[in-house]
């Protein structure tokens, strides 16, 4: 079998759970996560470790509904400042892990060292070390190496990254959730260095329970006695468990408020609401440098050490509040896909698509390598506001009408976008996916006959019969079709660049995903 970066992204693709055997599996039997974690235990001995070999990462252990991602990159950011660099000359760390999902265009932007991807070829080596070491575990049991000789594609990455982190010697790791926290398998970590909890909300009910309630005590299963815990103001109802949970495990939960300091910081990530994470972050990235001995004045009351400053500034989290430019265009890209976390990036694209009041500067773009925005044009009349958007396993419905609802509400108007394009998540129109990108917990069938799409595309009519909407089969298409649009506002190829036509692209982390794929100029399954 040949081990290239692609051979490991084919045979990790097997392990994938189709979205037939997922739901068979949640009717069946409902109860079945309590069998997750002691199941996730025996997988790391089969690869070769005792959940005890995870104190050596000495982990920041992170949940949360929003945010969890953003507040681990502004983690990683920050203690990434504390390596080896010209402006480090007395480094703490060599190597800082993080661990997250799921990712946008490549398999391995999920493990991380030093806010960097695994290269193609380290990801291959630790991917077959792992895959080999489950199938030797095998044959030594009398078992079968095939597919049943591994775990999904989730715990697989979840191992896979342990055993990655544990080779590459890393002094730190942040380890993100994938979906609630007592039942995760990144929770087989017996004893974190600090654990912290973003924002909470109604996801992921089918396995998490359909209230606030429910879903806090899942998150709130990553606390661990000995490890102090930290969250972020929380609707009363899940504080409520919160701080009850950390009670039964003698655990001192501390939430954290907003810190002023930030008002004078231009974050990485640059929306208001990215504060919360920020705030969340600094005190984690301060308890875990204080786990060192590292000394740090407490809670910084006046002012933030120079390293934290450069982290806040430093940190790129691609898909959440970019923007990304290109000739008559200016795309907003936000992965959100909850009904919190729309109603964030509808307030964000809503203050990036009003002009600046005539006090206020303009505010730096995120992507400095493209092109700056035009100047304001004489023409009076509104520059076309596009949305691309999709959510192929969700309530689409609900969010899109949710985005409606807040936009309408923030930029004064009963029609916030011109024109509207939704499309599945399928990147090119002839020759489909990137591997990395391969989903199979859609049903192929229902995606190919644009039933979302088309349902979406009605519910937008009613509530904006003046918006142009269209269905598009590929974000390849959808990418296409907006394009056409800033072209003819530019009076044909080749006309002058007028006022940018701002395009917000939201609803899915894998629309979004795509989207990157398009925008970069991938034009092949690689």
């Amino acid at each position: 079998m040949a081990r290239t970066y692609g051979d490991a992204v084919a045979a990790l693709n097997t392990l994938q759970t189709n979205a037939a055997a997922i739901d068979a599996a949640v009717k069946a039997d409902p109860n079945n996560s309590v069998h997750l974690i002691p199941e996730m235990i025996q997988w790391c001995r089969w690869a070769g470790y005792e959940p005890a070999d995870l104190d050596n990462l000495r982990p920041i252990h992170i949940a949360g509904t929003k945010g969890k991602g953003s507040t681990s990159a502004f983690i990683s950011s920050i203690l990434a400042q504390y390596t080896p660099s010209p402006s480090q000359p007395k480094p703490l760390f060599n190597k800082i892990g993080l661990y997250t999902s799921p990712h946008l265009r490549f398999v391995r932007e999920r493990i991380r060292i030093n806010n960097e991807p695994l290269s193609e070829e380290l990801f291959a080596k630790y991917f077959w070390e792992t895959w080999d070491k489950l199938e030797e575990s095998a044959r030594a049991q009398g078992k079968p190496t095939d597919k049943t000789a591994k775990p999904s594609y989730f715990r697989f990455l979840t191992l896979m990254a342990f055993h990655t982190y544990i080779r590459e010697k890393v002094d730190t790791a942040i380890i993100e959730c994938g979906i609630g926290g007592e039942y995760d398998c990144t929770n087989v970590i017996p004893n974190p260095s600090v654990t912290g909890i973003t924002s909470l909300g109604i996801d992921h009910v089918q396995l998490l329970g359909n209230t606030i309630e429910e879903i806090a005590w899942h998150k709130a299963g990553i606390m661990k006695e000995g490890a102090p815990a930290y969250t972020v103001p929380q609707p009363p109802a899940a504080q409520d468990v919160l701080e009850r949970r950390a009670v039964e495990k003698s655990v001192h939960l501390s939430t954290v408020q907003h810190n002023p300091l930030l008002e004078n910081i231009q974050l990485g990530l640059s929306a208001p609401f990215q504060h919360s994470n920020a705030s969340l972050a600094i005190v984690l990235a301060a308890t875990l440098l204080q786990s060192f001995s590292y000394p740090l004045p407490s809670l910084f009351p006046s002012n933030l050490p120079p390293e934290f400053i450069r982290g806040l500034k430093q940190v790129r989290w691609p898909g959440r509040c970019e923007i990304r430019r290109e000739t008559g265009i200016a795309w907003h890209l936000d992965s959100a896909h909850t009904l919190e976390s729309i109603h964030l990036a509808a307030s964000w694209f809503a203050s990036e698509a009003l002009p600046p009041s005539p006090s206020s500067p303009p505010q730096p773009q995120q992507d400095t390598l493209q092109p700056p925005p035009p100047s304001p044009s004489n023409n009076t009349k509104t520059p076309p506001r596009i949305l691309l958007f999709n959510q192929q396993t969700r309530d689409a419905s609900s969010l899109a009408r949710a985005l409606f609802s807040t936009l309408s509400t923030t930029l004064s108007t009963p029609h916030p976008f011109t024109h509207a394009v939704f499309c599945t998540n399928l990147t090119f129109k002839e020759s489909g996916y990137r591997p990395d990108l391969i989903s199979i917990n859609t049903d192929k069938a229902k995606v190919q006959a644009l039933g979302v799409q088309r349902g979406l595309r009605d519910a937008w009519r009613e509530l904006d019969g003046e918006c142009a909407v269209e269905v598009k089969g590929s974000i390849e298409e959808a990418v296409g079709w907006v394009r056409g649009i800033a072209e003819m506002e530019r009076g044909g190829e080749g006309g002058k660049r007028g006022e940018e036509v701002k395009c917000l692209v939201t609803g899915s982390l894998h629309l979004v995903g795509g989207f990157l794929e398009v925008f970069e100029g991938g034009d092949e399954v690689r």
